[in-house]
Formats: structure tokens, sequence, C-alpha cells
């Protein structure tokens, strides 16, 4: 039955045992305040975002114009609709506001309600949306300074603590989801490092520690199922786009940390489904036919929804 299935049919089966219970009013009612709610959190995500790699603390100094210092007005906080209704301008000073500040806030809420619909309503869909809100942290500061705090990855090991209570992950997957990804991007950027530094005295790495750091956490997090593909869609999407990247400027060194969020959300969301799928449509026919058994049975006993 298994190897029937196609990723799609995966993908799409996410969640279903939780939502067939509700009809389109509870749908019509709880999406909206779902984003509200993200794009409220997204707010303060902007915050996180431009003072955590200043040094300026998150809760002293209220919200301010980055260009005159001006404070902004409560009436001007309003998440998205503010930006829209001053023209993406300052109040005080009329210089332009960055359009990352509703992106980002939008952005919060489309993988709230994605969460939401994902996972349904229950502790592990606010686990995965503070996780989700931290992925968009790390991937804009990564963007902006080509590196990562230390403090904000901290958070995804934090987060990893309830999750025993309302996962079935043992610690057993936790360690091999950290060390999946992890282990092997710590050799590969160790080893690029001594290749560099020989050929041009540089110590830099191909990988470095910071996304090692992210793969481990987000591994410990979320298991090793979600890992396989959360990788593999973060290294595509960076090949594609560093490509795009130099040609255009014509550098090499890009954050590697973008790609890697993205495909740790969207492997959080599909990637336990997918490695599943994989599993029992390529590799159990490629075992003995006592182990093909026992691996089929296997497949069959977790909570996939089909």
């Amino acid at each position: 039955m298994y190897t029937k299935q196609i990723p799609l049919v995966c993908l799409l089966q996410t969640g279903w045992e939780e939502w067939q219970f509700y009809d389109w009013q509870f749908f019509l009612l709880a999406i909206p305040v779902v984003f509200i709610y993200g794009i409220c959190i997204g707010s303060f995500l902007n915050v996180v975002i431009y003072r955590l790699p200043a040094g300026e603390s998150l809760i002293k100094r209220a919200s301010h114009c980055m260009t005159c210092g001006a404070k902004i007005r409560i009436r001007d906080l309003i998440p998205i609709f503010s930006w829209v209704f001053l023209r993406g301008k300052c109040h005080s000073c009329g210089e332009p506001i960055s359009p990352r500040y509703p992106i980002v806030e939008g952005l919060n809420g489309l993988v709230y309600v994605a969460c939401f619909l994902a996972f349904g309503l229950n502790w592990n869909m606010v686990l995965m949306c503070i996780f989700s809100s931290l992925l968009i942290v790390i991937a804009f500061m990564d963007w902006d300074t080509m590196e990562m705090d230390l403090r904000v990855l901290a958070g995804i090991l934090v987060i990893s603590i309830p999750s025993f209570f309302v996962t079935d992950l043992t610690i057993w997957e936790r360690l091999i989801g950290a060390a999946s990804i992890g282990v092997p991007f710590l050799l590969i950027g160790e080893i690029s490092r001594i290749v560099i530094r020989k050929k041009t005295g540089d110590d830099i790495r191909g990988i470095e520690q910071g996304d090692t750091i992210l793969m481990a956490v987000s591994g410990f997090y979320l298991g090793w199922k979600p890992m396989i593909p959360a990788a593999l869609i973060g290294i595509f999407l960076a090949a594609i786009c560093g490509l795009i990247l130099k040609r255009i400027t014509g550098e090499s060194k890009f954050a590697f940390g973008p790609y890697l969020c993205i495909g740790l959300f969207f492997g959080a969301i599909f990637g336990e489904e997918l490695t599943i799928w994989y599993i029992a449509r390529y590799i159990t026919p490629l075992l003995e036919p006592e182990v093909q058994s026992y691996t089929s049975d296997l497949l069959h006993s977790l909570p996939l929804r089909l």
C-alpha cells in the first residue's frame, strides 16, 4: 500500500485525522485568528532581527524609526496595515520604511497558518509555530550579517524539552536527527577549512559552524525523518540561488542559513511522510523478504494518515 503512494498524497494527508472532525465554519473563524496572531508575533521578530546583531536591548527602548530615531506612535504599530497606511514612510521624517517589516510579519502569519493546518490545534502546533518563528529570525539575520546568534539557535534546543511531552519521538530518534546532518556538516566544514587554508591562507569553512549548529539542534527537535528532506531542499535551493547570486554580484560567498531554514520548515511540515514514503518505495523492495515484511509492518504501525 505504501509503495503505491506518491509524495503529493503524503503531503495532502498531513493533519487530516485532526481536521476531519471540524466543519468549514471552524476554519473560517480559526484561520484569520491564527494569521493575526502570527503577524503580531512577526512584528516582534522584526525587532529581534534588527536589534540583536546591533547589540541593542529587545525591551528597554520603544520601537523607533531607524533613520531619525523618532518613537513610533501606537497607531503606527499595527502589523502590515500601518506600513500600508503610512505608504511605507516614517510619520516624522518621511524617510522610506523597509518593506521587509510587513514581509516578515506576513510571512510569520502564513507559516503559523501552515502549522495550524498541518498539526492541528494542539501543543505540538504551538511549538512548531515557535520553531518557525525562530527559523525566520535566523534566516533574515544570517542574510544581513552572515552570522547566526547562538541565543536564537539555543531557543530551538529549549523548545525540544517540552516537545518530549507532546510528541512520540524517542531520545534516540532525536540524537540520530542531530547527528544525521550535523555530523556531515561538521566534517565538511573542518575538511574544507584545511583545504582552503592550504590554498589561500584564509581561515574559512565551506560550511560554517552556525549552519552546523542549526542543523544539529533542529535535528534534535524534529528527529531524523524530517531532517533528510530538509537538508536536500536547503542544499538544492542554496545551489540554485548561489549560482544566480554569483552571476549577478560576482561573489561566491553567500548566506547558507536562509536556504537551510526554508528546508527545515518544509521538512517539519512534510518531511516525515516523505521519508516514510521513500523508504517504502525504494529501500524496502531491496531488502530480504523477511526484513521486507518486518519493515512493512513497522511502517504500517507508524501514525501515517492513509
